[in-house]
């Protein structure tokens, strides 16, 4: 019989040791293989021993709280991270997107939703914002084409951008963020929208996209206070504005939409 390799390795940190075994069963049961520890210095000998492809991390740990550990982790290379909060604490929450975190899900939650959301961050890590994000696909076989916008240049299928040829240093959702936006110059999109068409989700908090967006902006903009790029558009949402004729590597793909105004 041929056995099919797990779909990631999750590593879970939550010193309850009743929540961490039932995430923990829920996420074997979807098929992932599942580490656990109960604090900070021990995910990070765990993190060690065995990179996760994703860590699933609460917030509030006995002596190194989950924001440190999620920095500690940044240190030592790039990985997805979801954050368990208690309901309530949304400045820790926001902290937490604001440090690098993907996503968080608040206590006491759905352990299914959760194992979607583990699903849901995974796959975009794999495949980046493709159908869900209202992009065509191209020709099997094809890559993505290079984007060229405002001086800042995303591959898609290397998962690498620039802007004026410096490395961007963007998360997962960051970088998903900024593909979308690229390739929907001048359209105003709502938080809705993007939460839906880049995270994939149709629930969740809208200070999430907020956040993403401003730290995205702290990334491409040479004035995060006064943008020229990701402009706010009050009462809608947000719209990317390009200053310089799109230039895209791959002509036969399309450039995106026509700009249009708000």
């Amino acid at each position: 019989m041929q056995q099919t390799s797990p779909p990631g390795r999750v590593l879970v940190v939550d010193d309850d040791p009743t929540v961490a075994e039932v995430v923990a069963g829920y996420l074997t049961r979807a098929g992932f293989a599942v580490d656990r520890a109960a604090d900070g210095p021990g995910a990070l000998a765990r993190a060690d021993a065995q990179w996760p492809d994703l860590v699933v991390l609460d917030l509030m740990l006995p002596g190194m709280d989950g924001l440190d550990v999620c920095r500690a982790l940044r240190g030592k290379g790039p990985v997805p991270v979801i954050m368990l909060t208690a309901r309530g604490d949304e400045d820790d929450r926001i902290l937490g997107l604001e440090i690098g975190a993907d996503d968080y899900v608040t206590k006491p939650f759905s352990p299914r939703e959760l194992v979607l959301r583990v699903e849901s961050v995974l796959r975009r890590g794999r495949t980046g914002p493709r159908a869900s994000a209202g992009v065509r696909s191209h020709a099997p076989g094809r890559p993505d084409p290079v984007l060229r916008r405002a001086g800042i240049t995303l591959d898609p299928t290397a998962r690498r951008a620039t802007k004026d040829g410096r490395e961007l240093a963007l998360t997962l959702r960051e970088f998903d963020l900024l593909a979308f936006l690229l390739r929907h110059p001048g359209v105003a999109c709502t938080r809705e929208e993007l939460m839906r068409d880049v995270w994939g989700w149709d629930f969740g908090d809208l200070s999430t996209v907020t956040v993403h967006v401003r730290r995205l902006r702290g990334k491409i903009e040479d004035d995060p206070a006064a943008p020229r790029l990701i402009q706010t558009v009050w009462g809608v949402g947000y719209r990317f504005d390009a200053p310089d004729t799109p230039d895209v590597q791959d002509a036969g793909a399309g450039a995106g939409e026509p700009d249009r105004h708000a």
